[in-house]
């Protein structure tokens, strides 16, 4: 009687996973699977994925199905017109890091977002057609496609249908609609299909018929079927439209470009993670260096000890990215000695426990020399880990959509310091290394990572969240690693962050009030604010049970429409 229940409750949650409608559905926050997994921000995309690996596609097949799906279902950061980052860890051992970041227009200048008095004028660089960087999420999965298995056009299928046919609205989307009505129409011209003049409810049927020809173009076409011809037409013909300064002759000329992906031990475990013009990368090793050298894992999980640590190194981390950081391409910049233990170990000399340390002290290291972001997390029954987290910037990005081609562009011109000293919509400071130039890739805070145990893949995570992205998955990581949890607390504990400038310690409102006492008795300053991040993880572990199978426990962030699916 006990087996005839197991198999038919294990029928149930099979089909349960699979009666995945346009129409109606519900997100799964947790599972636990033997062969694959996709968790992403929106249920219709998570299964997008799972469906092409169950028509014999790979992690790499799901990773441009998933983001097509997106692009759809999850406009305010899913996109045609923003750009990302993957990272990918092949069943054959090798990492890749694909970097198909947004680029400076030919056009674009130094000087571009500064009026006559040389004051920054940053509404320009955030809202509107001249706050868009030439986008690069369409190249970077025809560049992920060489790693795939089935042909594009069955990997864009579902994303087709989604906008053609439609799909309906959760209650976080319809409200995200009307809370955005007024944007909208300020910034565009033409009618869009996010604005209507009843307002949004759950369960609303949204139809992109312009942005499902776009789609039909890209199918047929290939690369060029974005990138030239009808498409770069339309988006040229937007930017000329206001004062944006995207041309044809700029989309023509983005390219993909491949990275070394950046790879560090942390005791027994790799870590591989993206490097410039990712910051995080950078600021994930520093993060686990400093705190390493100080014996985190002797402190309780959410101590104010711990805390102090954490925050004390992000700190200097954050102070060191303001200074040293921009794309490499164009400019030097001295990774080795930021990620080095003898660096790390003088800037956490001054470090004094149980007492708050100042940003007005602490400075950049010396040497010579949107929040509305979207992770993917996949793994695949043949080995393969994808990770790729992907942007508009901030939330709908530049606000403005492609007329004819229905789709929005993004506003990550602001990610570039449009002047030394003057911070960014996250608050994130920079100078002549982040400054703008033809062609350059601003600095971003995306950190697609995948960290390995005995050279496999174990944790595959990732998040959105602007400058509290490298934050967000240290914490999540150490939550594992150090502290052992599972993988959906690891996930949906409180987090926290410190980026050196605001001096303020950002925590979610239900972080322990008697830990945030201690803190301020030490001195520190503490901000209560909405959710931080909404972190993608999959765990991936063999069973002692059962003969080392593998187990796959995937975890959607409850911070979201989240959602994880498997097989």
């Amino acid at each position: 009687m006990k087996k005839i229940l197991f198999l038919a409750s294990f029928y149930l949650a099979v089909s349960t996973q699979a009666q995945v409608t346009h129409f109606k559905y519900n997100n799964t926050k947790n599972i636990t699977v033997n062969k694959a997994a996709v968790v992403s921000a929106h249920t219709l995309a998570s299964n997008a994925g799972i469906a092409v690996m169950k028509k014999g596609g790979n992690a790499f097949d799901a990773a441009i199905a998933t983001q097509l799906a997106l692009a759809v279902v999850y406009p305010g950061a899913g996109n045609l017109g923003g750009g990302g980052f993957m990272v990918a860890h092949t069943s054959a051992g090798k990492n890749i890091a694909l970097d198909y970041r947004e680029s400076a227009p030919a056009k674009a200048t130094k000087d571009m977002y500064l009026d006559s008095a040389r004051n920054a004028v940053t509404i320009l660089s955030m809202e509107g057609r001249l706050a868009s960087g030439v986008p690069g999420t369409v190249a970077g999965l025809f560049a992920t496609l060489k790693y795939a298995k089935l042909p594009f056009s069955t990997l864009i299928a579902e994303a087709i249908t989604l906008a053609d046919k439609g799909f309906a609205l959760t209650k976080a989307q319809a409200e995200d609609f009307n809370n955005s009505r007024s944007v909208f129409l300020r910034n565009n011209k033409n009618k869009v299909a996010f604005v209507r003049d009843i307002q949004w409810k759950a369960g609303d049927i949204l139809i992109q018929t312009e942005l499902a020809n776009t789609l039909k173009r890209i199918r047929d076409f290939g690369l060029k079927g974005f990138y030239e011809g009808e498409t770069a037409k339309l988006i040229a013909a937007e930017m000329s439209s206001g004062n944006g300064i995207i041309t044809e002759k700029d989309l023509k000329n983005y390219k993909v470009k491949e990275r070394v992906a950046m790879q560090f031990p942390y005791k027994n475990y790799q870590v591989i993670t993206m490097p410039l013009p990712s910051s995080g990368g950078i600021i994930l090793q520093q993060l686990f260096k400093m705190t390493q050298q100080k014996k985190l894992d002797s402190y309780p999980f959410h101590s104010a000890e711990s805390i102090q640590l954490i925050v004390e190194a992000e700190r200097r981390a954050f102070a060191d990215r303001a200074e040293f950081m921009g794309d490499e391409d164009f400019v030097k910049v001295p990774v080795k000695t930021l990620v080095s233990e003898k660096y790390l170990k003088n800037r956490m000399a001054d470090y004094v426990a149980d007492q708050a340390g100042n940003s007005s002290n602490v400075k950049p290291g010396q040497i010579k020399e949107s929040e509305e972001t979207t992770h993917i997390s996949i793994t695949d029954a043949e080995g393969n880990a994808v990770a790729v987290t992907t942007t508009l910037n901030d939330h709908f990005g530049s606000k403005t959509i492609i007329s004819g081609a229905g789709f929005v562009m993004n506003n990550e011109m602001d990610d570039f310091s449009v002047k030394p000293g003057v911070p960014n919509m996250y608050g994130a400071i920079g100078n002549d290394k982040n400054a703008i130039a033809p062609g350059k890739r601003m600095l971003s805070s995306m950190t697609p990572t995948i960290v390995l145990k005995n050279n496999q893949p174990y944790i595959v995570v990732g998040t959105p969240g602007g400058t509290t992205i490298p934050t967000s998955l240290f914490q999540s990581i150490i939550n594992i690693v150090d502290y052992k949890m599972s993988a959906e607390d690891a996930v949906n504990k409180p987090k926290f962050h410190h980026q050196w400038q605001p001096d303020v310690i950002y925590v979610e409102k239900d972080f322990e009030k008697s830990v945030q006492t201690k803190l301020l008795e030490m001195g520190y300053k503490i901000t209560e604010r909405g959710t931080i991040g909404r972190t993608e993880l999959i765990k991936i572990e063999k069973s002692k049970k059962s003969n080392n199978k593998i187990v796959i426990t995937a975890v959607a962030d409850k911070r979201g429409d989240d959602d994880a699916r498997g097989y």
